[in-house]
C-alpha cells in the first residue's frame, strides 16, 4: 500500500514569551544560532514565531530568484542582497527574516562592524517572499505589511499556489498582478527586471 503525502498549509509555531521570559537582542541572536535548523523570527512584542524549513523544490525556486537578485546586485553596486538566514531588527523592535533582501550600500555602511554582524538594526529597502505549498497566505501578507510600516520601499510576496504576485509600496494600496512574466524592481532597484518563468 502507497501512502500519498499531500502539502497542508501549516502555522508557524507561536511561543508567547512575555512576561516569563525576556529575551535580550543578544540571547535572541544566541538562540537562533542554537537552533538553526528553524526559521525564527520575534514580533515586535516579544513572541517566537517558528517554522521548520522549506521543501527542496520551494529552495530551488528560492534559489533561482536569488541568484537573479544576486546578478543584479552585483552589476549595479549601490547595495548588498541577503539570503533567507539572514535577520533584521526593524524600528518597531521585530526580528525579521526573509526569502531575499537588499539594503542600500550607505546605510548598510552606517552600521558599525558590530551590528552588521548580528541581526542589523535597519529595515531593508527590498524584500520577497516566496510562498511554499504550506504557508498560509495571511501570515506572509501581515509580514510584508510589517516591513512596509517600518520602511520598506519595496516589497514582492509571490505565491505560486496561485500564480500571483503582491507588490507592496510605501502609501499605496497593495497591488496583485495575476501570473506575470516578469517583475520591475522599479526605481528601488533599477534595471532589475525579474524573470518569473524559472519561479512558477
Amino acid at each position: 500500500m502507497t501512502e500519498t503525502l499531500l502539502a497542508t498549509e501549516l502555522t508557524p509555531l507561536v511561543l508567547q514569551m512575555s512576561p516569563a521570559i525576556e529575551m535580550t537582542d543578544e540571547q535572541f541572536f544566541a538562540f537562533c544560532q542554537q537552533n538553526r535548523d528553524y526559521r525564527i523570527d520575534r514580533t515586535a512584542t516579544g513572541e517566537i514565531t517558528i517554522m521548520s524549513p522549506t521543501g527542496s523544490e520551494t529552495g530551488n525556486r528560492n534559489w533561482k530568484l536569488i541568484q537573479q537578485l544576486a546578478n543584479w546586485t552585483d552589476k549595479d553596486g549601490t547595495g548588498i542582497g541577503f539570503d533567507s538566514s539572514a535577520g533584521f531588527t526593524l524600528p518597531n523592535g521585530a526580528i525579521k527574516s526573509s526569502d531575499a533582501a537588499w539594503v542600500k550600500l550607505d546605510k548598510w555602511n552606517r552600521l558599525t562592524p558590530e551590528q552588521q554582524q548580528k541581526f542589523a538594526p535597519i529595515c531593508p529597502d527590498f524584500v520577497v517572499e516566496l510562498r511554499s505549498p504550506s504557508d498560509k497566505l495571511p501570515p506572509l501578507q501581515d509580514k510584508l505589511q510589517e516591513y512596509l510600516d517600518n520602511g520598506l520601499s519595496l516589497g514582492w510576496l509571490v505565491d505560486r499556489k496561485n500564480r500571483q504576485v503582491y507588490i507592496y509600496r510605501p502609501n499605496t494600496a497593495v497591488e496583485c498582478l495575476d501570473n506575470p512574466p516578469t517583475l520591475s524592481g522599479e526605481s528601488v532597484l533599477p534595471g532589475l527586471v525579474l524573470d518569473l518563468s524559472s519561479i512558477w
